[in-house]
């Protein structure tokens, strides 16, 4: 609670990351997010809804004319930070 105090302009997940680098204890996020609602330190995202297009703009005509890539990042403590790329695999 004291650094959610002192550091108000971080976001729940950035409370809990720099809470298990300062103090070397587990906190989730979802927790941290709760505290700080029950405490009434936070609000709710204000979500902006997008709608998704029907089609693509720019349409393939061949194969491999679009690729899809997913970029994730998993902290490990004592080390640092590990990004993981997954792409897919093609069957030929």
């Amino acid at each position: 609670m004291k650094l959610a105090l002192k550091e108000t302009e971080l976001s729940p997940r950035e409370l809990a990351v720099t809470f298990m680098d300062t103090e070397s204890d587990f906190v989730s996020e979802a927790s941290v997010y709760w505290v700080l609602k029950a405490h009434d330190l936070i609000t709710s995202p204000a979500f902006l809804m997008v709608k998704a297009a029907s089609e693509f703009k720019d349409k393939t005509i061949a194969i491999n004319q679009l690729w899809q890539t997913d970029f994730t990042y998993i902290k490990i403590l004592g080390w640092g930070w590990f990004y993981l790329s997954l792409r897919p695999v093609s069957s030929d």
